[in-house]
């Protein structure tokens, strides 16, 4: 960093040994991040300028990157360009970007117009940097992160969760890096895009945060002496510090305002920061405020060359002007042949003062000079941001056209959307004349509803295609309404709107002929069966891709006819679960392939793999989504629906099979890359999270899909992930309650009779019912063990009703019957006791390749053989699901059968005769007793025993049985038949 400062830094100790702490552990091996919070002003920059220091002097190498204020335009990877060009510059570091292409190209440093997909190049950030950490101990330093742009925010969210931060394998090289950024909280507003993001690092372990509060007014009165050379009046210093309220910058500024005198200051000083630092810079020459006023045009930081062209100065006063407003500390020389305001709120004073006729013409300066500079393309966005600011909207159009193309070549869809709107809300402003005569109002908005499906905002793509629509009117061609429309279909199809969606692709095929035959007309038909298949109107679906497939083989469209061919083969006997049926997916995929068409293939293969994933075939399902999602990382679009689903289904299947590492990574890595809207591809992570006995997190998570979205699928995972948490917390009430509400939502939004998940749902729930219905039968609450019973009744026949509709008509696939068999088991259990055959049937169900629940219903079997007698089967079963809890790191799970093997003399399995130490005959009137629920007291009154005496037979009667509590006891004494249920009088 190229600040220094000739003052000690005052009343930071604490913060700097936190931050010097880090940077030795970072060095160490073991790295870390800290975001650095605080109010404009406070002392961020000049802590972490100390904290630099520090490392640079211990051997660390520092890479400094800044974010750059440009209003409503974005410059993607800003910060990380300009930290990776330092780096490169560095000629120890220079040989390591060899073998990262991506980011080479990224900097400018290589030939090749294609960055390369966004996660080959935040990988190749994130290998590069480790590479760099191997050579040297490394900190990066991103100041002003409140006005970074979203992918530079993206990048750092997947740098900090997943790429620099993870500890190296075992046996590897350390990991010696760390990462301080710094942001203004005083920006933050509430709807301001970088809370999210601040939401989410600062629950990652690597990642600490560290908040600048204001200054004691002591440490103020000592960094205002200190600031000066001579003795300041105490009257002067309290003025300061009253005045400053704690901000460092601001006291600086105060005092470097005072009149030559050092006199106090008078009613004359000006009240606001702004005056004060306008004060200070009348100080200088006119030359150098002119430097000054052109530098805070152009941002916070300017290069050398484009002020000198901007000011039109002679080179010998540039200089001489420079090294004034550098001598009085209003700029800071970079290294990199820049100058840098030392503080924004100096640059936002200067800026603010400017008369609008200035600020207009310096805008339409920097603009100039930015169109005619070598590198347009990159400075599109820069140009867009001054010709806008200097009313040349004809030019910011063309520059936000520019600027949206880079956006789309370096892979940074978010910033192309922006850049999109931009350039559509410019449109209605400049005059006709002056429009680019390539593209239209309707065609510009429909690539915008692009950019944002790729960017995985299918919400926002809905939202701009009827914006086409409604731009299109009634004077629009046939075939341009009709493509609006159907384009419109298919992006309500992916937000569930399945209804709309059917309306707008009947008007789209209403608009055109059939005859003569069109493309447009097919591509129409094509979104048409689609959203036909979806709402049941199977026969108008098989009547159209009839006719369709015969005029897309006519017209030579491969991918037309692959698309009809998927959309029909979900209307066969024949179906994706079948052989025939994924034969037929294979041939449409190889149609897709050959003519190019990445998103009909993405269709063709998320049904290739939900069709084996639906039939039991899971690894045939792994490999269709790895060939699915190996073609969207090449053509850079991770975030488009099908590969969304794709990535959802790859979560789902690696929790399914067990491989409960490799989820939790992939969620990671899912979500430091996609928006809110894609965080269902993350969420089968949470089962794992609940699983691993994180309830918190599971219940946050799950709250979390469900804020501020309507996604089904998101609903499907937080249903089952709260469902399940409210019986594993013991709430029977609760969790049917839960469950009873998430069935009447999601078959409301799911566009058929009742979603095949119920089962599953429903399953949940009963294991809930049976938990509390044996505990009402332990304690002799026959009451509530009926009304327990017939909870499980209602339950067991809406599992067995929803498993034979289906949600589309066909049988359950291995999952569904599994559920339902789980369902049937936990009803008898509700009902009459845990049930060997039910349990059984349950096992082998989830013998397709589910292990969690497998795992989870052999303890049941357990139970249900040790209540029958056979031990050693039990004890079989017991350390099976054992086993697999201990792989899983399942800890409830392992702790419950932990307390089957101990209180049911697993272990050893010993004979019948001395499972359990004889009790005493006050013993077994004391078990009895507890059996009725009696309390301590209780049991001290019916016996005419102390309360305390009774307290200890408890404690002996629960060491014999080696139970872990009352109700344990209870239960155990009951199976061993230590005890007899009471018939109640009614019975």
């Amino acid at each position: 960093m190229a600040q220094t400062f000739d003052t000690p830094l005052i009343g930071r100790d604490d913060e700097l040994a936190r931050l010097t702490g880090v940077l030795d552990r970072a060095a160490a091996g073991e790295p870390r991040a800290v975001l650095v919070a605080g109010d404009a002003g406070v002392g961020k920059t000049r802590t972490l300028t100390e904290a630099a220091a520090h490392a640079a002097a211990t051997g660390t190498t520092v890479l400094t990157g800044h974010c750059v204020d440009l209003g409503d335009v974005g410059l993607p990877y800003l910060p990380f360009t300009e930290i990776l060009g330092a780096a490169a510059a560095d000629e120890r570091l220079a040989p390591a970007f060899a073998a990262y292409p991506a980011v080479s190209r990224l900097i400018g440093t290589a030939a090749g117009s294609d960055a390369g997909g966004r996660l080959q190049l935040f990988e190749g950030v994130a290998g590069l940097l480790a590479d760099l950490a191997d050579l040297t101990p490394l900190l990066l330093v991103v100041e002003d992160l409140h006005w970074a742009d979203q992918s530079s925010r993206d990048l750092l969210r997947f740098l900090l969760s997943r790429g620099v931060l993870q500890r190296p394998a075992p046996g590897g090289p350390p990991r010696r890096l760390a990462v301080l950024t710094s942001y203004r909280t005083d920006d933050l507003h509430r709807r301001h895009p970088l809370r999210p993001l601040l939401a989410e690092l600062i629950r990652l372990p690597a990642v600490d945060r560290l908040d600048l509060r204001p200054l004691a007014d002591a440490d103020m009165a000592r960094l205002v002496r200190a600031q000066h050379s001579g003795p300041v009046p105490d009257s002067t210093v309290r003025t300061i510090v009253d005045r400053a309220e704690g901000n460092a910058f601001y006291a600086e500024e105060l005092l470097a305002a005072l009149p030559d005198d050092e006199g106090p200051g008078s009613s004359a000083m000006p009240g606001g920061l702004a005056d004060v630092l306008l004060i200070r810079i009348e100080q200088l020459t006119e030359t150098a405020q002119q430097v000054l006023r052109t530098a805070a045009v152009a941002g916070r930081r300017v290069g050398h060359d484009l002020l000198r062209d901007a000011v039109q100065l002679p080179e010998e006063e540039l200089e001489s002007a420079l090294r004034e407003a550098i001598g009085h500390q209003q700029l800071v020389p970079g290294d990199d042949a820049t100058y840098s305001f030392r503080h924004a709120l100096t640059r936002e004073a200067v800026y603010a003062d400017l008369l609008p006729g200035e600020r207009i013409r310096l805008h339409r300066l920097f603009a100039t000079l930015l169109a005619a500079d070598g590198r347009a393309a990159e400075s599109a966005a820069e140009r867009a941001h001054h010709s806008r600011a200097s009313h040349d909207l004809a030019d910011a159009l063309a520059a936000s056209l520019e600027a949206a193309d880079h956006a789309r070549r370096v892979r940074a869809p978010a910033e192309e959307l922006r850049h999109l709107e931009t350039a559509l809300e410019l449109w209605a402003v400049v005059d006709a004349a002056a429009h680019p005569g390539h593209t239209d109002p309707v065609t510009l908005t429909l690539r915008a509803s692009g950019a944002a499906a790729h960017a995985g905002e299918p919400h926002r793509a809905v939202q701009l295609t009827r914006s086409a629509l409604a731009r299109a009117g009634s004077d629009a061609d046939s075939e341009l309404a009709a493509r609006v429309r159907y384009t419109l279909a298919d992006n309500l199809m992916r937000i569930d709107n399945l209804e709309a969606a059917f309306t707008y692709s009947s008007e789209a095929l209403s608009l055109i002929p059939a005859e003569p035959p069109t493309r447009t007309w097919v591509w129409a038909a094509a979104t048409h069966v689609m959203a036909a298949r979806y709402v049941g109107r199977d026969e108008d679906a098989e009547r159209v891709a009839r006719q369709a497939i015969d005029i897309a083989e006519r017209l030579g469209l491969p991918d037309a006819q692959a698309d009809l061919l998927i959309s029909r083969i979900g209307l066969r006997t024949h179906n994706r679960r079948t052989p025939e049926g994924r034969l037929d997916l294979v041939r449409a995929r190889e149609l897709a392939r050959t003519a190019g068409n990445l998103s009909v293939e993405m269709r063709a293969l998320y049904n290739l793999a939900i069709g084996c994933y639906e039939s039991g075939d899971l690894d045939a399902c792994l490999t269709w989504i790895g060939d699915g999602l190996d073609g969207a990382r090449r053509a850079g679009v991770l975030s488009s629906p099908y590969a969304l689903e794709l990535r959802y289904l790859q979560s789902l299947l690696l929790y399914t099979l067990g491989r409960w590492d490799e989820c939790v990574r992939a969620a990671a890595t899912d979500a430091e890359l996609l928006t809110a809207a894609g965080g269902f591809t993350t969420a089968p992570a949470l089962y794992v999270v609940l699983a691993r006995g994180d309830h918190d997190a599971a219940v946050a998570g799950a709250r979390a899909l469900l804020d501020g979205t309507t996604d089904w699928m998101a609903s499907l995972v937080a249903s089952i992930v709260l469902t399940d948490d409210a019986a594993l917390s013991g709430d029977a009430e609760d969790c049917v309650r839960q469950m009873r509400d998430w069935v009447d939502k999601l078959t409301e939004n799911s566009g058929s009779e009742r979603p095949d998940a119920v089962v599953r749902l429903a399953a949940l729930a009963l294991a809930a019912v049976a938990d509390a219905a044996e505990e009402s039968r332990l304690t002799g609450d026959a009451s509530a063990a009926g009304r327990w019973a017939g909870t499980a009744a209602e339950l067991v026949e809406l599992a067995r009703d929803t498993a034979a509709r289906g949600e589309d008509g066909t049988e359950q696939g291995p999952e569904g019957l599994a559920w339902l068999a789980r369902a049937e088991a936990e009803a008898i259990r509700a009902t009459s006791g845990p049930d060997v055959a039910a349990w059984e049937r349950a096992v082998t169900a989830f013998g397709y390749g589910e292990p969690y629940e497998l795992a989870r219903c052999r303890r049941r079997l357990a139970e249900a053989l040790l209540t029958a007698d056979r031990r050693d089967e039990a004890a079989e079963q017991a350390y099976a699901a054992r086993d697999t809890a201990v792989r899983l790191g399942a800890a409830p799970l392992l702790d419950a059968l932990d307390a089957l093997i101990r209180r049911g003399r697993l272990s050893d399995a010993p004979a019948a005769g001395e499972r359990i130490a004889a009790l005493t005959a006050r013993e077994s009137d004391v078990l009895r007793l507890l059996g009725r629920g009696r309390t301590n007291r209780q049991i001290g009154e019916e016996l005419f025993i102390s309360g305390k005496t009774a307290s200890v037979h408890v404690s002996n009667i629960l060491a014999k049985l080696g139970a872990s509590s009352r109700t344990d006891a209870v239960g155990i004494a009951y199976r061993e038949g230590l005890i007899e249920p009471e018939t109640s009088a009614s019975s």
